[in-house]
């Protein structure tokens, strides 16, 4: 094999492989976005001439209670936040006191600039506790448990109402019972899930309040959900295009030049 062949098969090789590791390089900071849950229905529509399919994903209907401060609330008061949900009840000796802890350093985690002197930052995301006793859980009881876990109030509800209100939302609307292999008692909803609800109201996420583990993912998808675009907006690529193009056009050149160069020095030794 003469050299202007082997130095064709080096670049032939080269180009694909040199444009491979770009873009696994640049991909590398890709995230995997929170999947949604509970599909409501599947509608087909003609775009362009050609028919496509849209899922439509079930989203939570509102809910209107009372928090800690004696204020009416409504969820969907809760505007372009991400909203973390849980449940509990103030006598609680078990798990309760621990979910409490944990959400609060969960809550913690997103001060405003990451300095804990600082207030928390309650336009990124939103806590709420809903009582599932609310036939004892006042709103005294309720300020006084918030008051000791060190909550705050404007970024964290926890929320008292009627019990078949606060009921079929866990059960109806956030679906409290599904993709986990607790059981979840429909006459008394005692669980360690917490919930993680986007901007739209849509469920993206169920984690165990207790797993550490679980938490740490929640605390990242949050981050994720911060940054996803809103409904309707096209997904950006794990790598920038106009990167790739600029890199790929370096190559060219690089190859261009020691094409020139070899043939420049092929001229002189002839």
């Amino acid at each position: 094999m003469n050299k202007k062949a082997l130095l064709a098969l080096c670049i032939a090789i080269f180009i694909p492989l040199f444009s491979y590791l770009c873009v696994r390089y640049v991909s590398q900071d890709a995230v995997i976005i929170p999947r949604h849950y509970l599909l409501d229905t599947v509608v087909e529509k003609v775009k362009d001439g050609k028919l496509t399919t849209d899922s439509i994903w079930h989203t939570t209907q509102d809910i209107r209670l009372v928090n800690q401060l004696g204020d009416t609330v409504n969820l969907y008061d809760i505007k372009n936040k991400i909203i973390v949900a849980d449940f509990f009840f103030t006598s609680c000796g078990s798990i309760c006191p621990t979910l409490t802890k944990n959400m609060a350093r969960l809550q913690q985690s997103f001060l405003k600039g990451g300095d804990t002197r600082q207030r928390i930052d309650s336009s990124i995301v939103q806590f709420i506790s809903f009582s599932v006793d609310p036939e004892r859980d006042s709103v005294p009881r309720l300020k006084a448990y918030a008051d000791h876990f060190g909550v705050n109030h404007d970024s964290w509800w926890m929320l008292t109402g009627p019990k078949d209100s606060i009921y079929n939302f866990a059960f109806e609307q956030l679906k409290v019972d599904k993709f986990s292999e607790e059981p979840v008692s429909p006459d008394f909803v005692h669980t360690s899930r917490f919930v993680l609800i986007d901007r739209d109201y849509q469920i993206r996420g169920y984690y165990n309040g207790l797993d550490t583990v679980s938490l740490r993912q929640l605390a990242r998808d949050i981050g994720i959900l911060m940054l996803e675009k809103e409904h309707g907006a096209k997904a950006k690529l794990p790598f920038d295009p106009v990167l790739m193009g600029v890199i790929f056009l370096i190559a060219v050149i690089l190859v261009v030049g020691i094409l020139s160069i070899v043939k420049r020095k092929s001229a002189q030794t002839a």
